[in-house]
């Protein structure tokens, strides 16, 4: 039979007590520091789970801030507009009366410069009138009215003319 094969009891003991001595000196230097750094590894894991749902809960706070944040923006830019939109509508309404108050006076400042130009035009015509009807009188009594008599005449000429008016 082949050596190799054949059970020794002395290769049997030596086989195990090697083993032995190997397994303590690996689980004292070995197994030991794999098992810790293996421990540590697992903290490290569950730590950097703890971490990520610490920080999915943030993200998830912020998201609802953040909406929350931007309704508020979405209604006080809602109200700004409405404000603007009312403050256009009263300016509008407020430079419509302005402008009608303007035509209005624009309206009675040309009423008035009217009448006073038409005034003027009429004591004009008045006066155009009685001197032509001094010189028809001149004319026709074939003398000379004197500077004296003339200016009496119209005086006497626009009294009877304003009270024929009135």
């Amino acid at each position: 039979m082949n050596p190799l094969v054949q059970p020794d009891p002395g290769l049997f003991v030596w086989t195990i007590l090697t083993f032995l001595v190997l397994a303590a000196l690996l689980a004292k230097f070995a197994w030991r520091p794999m098992l810790q750094a293996l421990d540590q590894r697992r903290q490290m894991v569950e730590d950097a789970v703890l971490d990520a749902r610490g920080a999915k809960e943030e993200l998830e706070r912020a998201q609802q801030e953040n909406a929350k944040i931007l309704a508020n923006a979405r209604m006080e830019a809602e109200a700004i507009i409405s404000r603007s939109r009312s403050d256009a509508e009263r300016l509008r309404a407020e430079m419509r009366e302005k402008a009608t108050v303007d035509a209005a006076a624009l309206l009675r400042n040309a009423e008035r410069q009217i009448q006073l130009e038409t005034n003027r035009a009429i004591e004009q015509i008045r006066r155009e009138a009685i001197d032509l009807s001094i010189d028809v009188a001149s004319k026709l009594l074939r003398r000379n009215v004197s500077k004296d008599d003339n200016d009496a005449l119209i005086a006497r000429a626009i009294q009877d003319i304003g009270t024929k008016k009135a």
